[in-house]
């Protein structure tokens, strides 16, 4: 479903229920038919799932580069590390990348902790992604031996450069056919 954030009138049944948009009434919609679908008879195959994802159309994740090299002094280098916004969650993030890959939004996305960060999977090993600081060898290697078909992480997960460039390395020797990025 596709609704505009189009407002309603501050007179309106709905308004005074505490709802401010179409699409805050949508959401609810749904959410009740949801509760109703489960209470009654479901296959007993089926999880009982009746959630449902809301998307924003927003900016880039990225920072802005208004910038020319230039005009950049060496002391300002260190502010500019961090290529994403500062408050963009690794929720924003995740979904960013299934849009650059062309990965579809409906898939499953499972969120696990290893080795004491987050790690969100996507349809089972169509994507795995981390976007935490402080990642370890330990962490990509067990990464690496589900042998995803794509692996991201976030530029500043790596304390070094050369943290990264072990990580691509220990890629390439436990699962060659990834297709790994930084962003």
């Amino acid at each position: 479903m596709v609704q505009l954030p189009e407002g309603l009138d501050e007179k309106s049944d709905n308004y005074k229920a505490g709802f401010s948009t179409i699409a805050d009434i949508s959401k609810e919609r749904i959410r009740r038919a949801g509760a109703k679908t489960v209470e009654g008879d479901c296959h007993e195959g089926w999880n009982r799932d009746v959630g449902f994802r809301v998307l924003r159309i927003d900016s880039s994740n990225m920072t802005d580069v208004f910038y020319r090299p230039d005009e950049v002094k060496q002391d300002e280098l260190f502010g500019q590390v961090d290529s994403v916004k500062p408050d963009r969650t690794a929720e924003d993030l995740l979904f960013q990348v299934l849009i650059d890959w062309g990965v579809e939004l409906t898939l499953p996305i499972n969120r696990e902790t290893l080795h004491g960060k987050t790690v969100y999977s996507v349809d089972g090993n169509a994507l795995i992604a981390c976007f935490e600081a402080g990642v370890t060898d330990d962490l990509v290697k067990d990464i690496a031996a589900r042998a995803p078909l794509r692996a991201v992480f976030r530029d500043t997960s790596f304390a070094r450069d050369a943290d990264r460039i072990n990580a691509e390395q220990l890629f390439r020797q436990l699962s060659p056919s990834t297709e790994l990025k930084a962003i």
